[in-house]
């Protein structure tokens, strides 16, 4: 078993604004005197792990995770919730993270919805070691809702003449996003269906690849990159991105649990 890594500096900003993107997506836009302290990496896939206390609260004042998880109880740590950083404005030093809601559960969720400008944020990282190939000769993204920021994120990065394929399942709502004109953008809408872990990967089995050379991120709910993962065995390492953000039926905690293990690996 991997040693687990010590945490990273828990950093703190000041939320600036809250937009609503869909009636299920809004967007935190978050600076101020400490942005300074944000250290991005510039990777497409950049993320943090936004910190609430132990049932889930937001903090008030500023906190040291490493610290407190060095001297309190391991019930009483904090609770973090990842989430991709979509757009960093170094010239108006902020930073935006979107978030998905699903009415009042979960914890980030229903804190981003109603969190006013000049609450604290605060996260730790960023990490992220990702970022689209100019050189590829076709560019695959799939995923679901959780995937969007990243994904809008690398599509912003690609050369104007770059080609390729977007599909991103959605419970509800679309997404305007912008991309090259070579690449087409196409959203599996649900509805009031019940989630399958198989649609995103039937749909891209239907897809007639081309040949060359191939660039795929692929992140979502995992057993769904599960699925996925099947299709692209043909696909080199380096040109692969595939990984699970969240896992049906769990909470993050228990999801980031299995991940640590066997079970969870995919």
């Amino acid at each position: 078993m991997k040693p687990q890594r010590p945490p990273r500096p828990t950093t703190h900003l000041t939320v600036l604004d809250r937009q609503w993107l869909t009636p299920h997506m809004v967007r935190l836009t978050a600076g101020g005197p400490n942005f300074d302290a944000f250290h991005d990496a510039g990777f497409a896939d950049s993320y943090v792990k936004i910190v609430f206390d132990h049932e889930g609260r937001p903090y008030y004042e500023p906190v040291d995770v490493a610290a407190l998880r060095a001297s309190t109880p391991n019930e009483t740590w904090p609770k973090t919730r990842t989430y991709t950083v979509r757009s960093v404005d170094r010239q108006a030093r902020t930073i935006s993270i979107d978030f998905v809601i699903h009415g009042d559960s979960g914890i980030a969720g229903p804190w981003a919805a109603t969190v006013e400008p000049g609450s604290l944020i605060q996260f730790m990282g960023p990490g992220g070691a990702w970022s689209p190939a100019d050189d590829a000769d076709f560019h695959l993204f799939v995923g679901d809702e959780s995937a969007i920021p990243a994904i809008a994120a690398s599509l912003e990065r690609l050369p104007g003449d770059a080609v390729g394929a977007v599909i991103v399942e959605a419970a509800e709502h679309a997404l305007d996003v912008s991309a090259p004109a070579g690449v087409t953008v196409e959203w599996i809408v649900r509805g009031g269906a019940e989630y399958d872990p198989t649609v995103l990967a039937e749909r891209v089995g239907r897809l007639d690849l081309p040949e060359g050379d191939v660039s795929v991120f692929a992140h979502g709910e995992r057993e769904a990159m599960k699925h996925l993962r099947r299709l692209f065995r043909d696909i080199p390492r380096e040109r692969l991105s595939i990984s699970g953000y969240w896992a049906y039926g769990r909470e993050e905690d228990v999801f980031q649990a299995e991940k640590r293990t066997e079970i969870g690996k995919i």
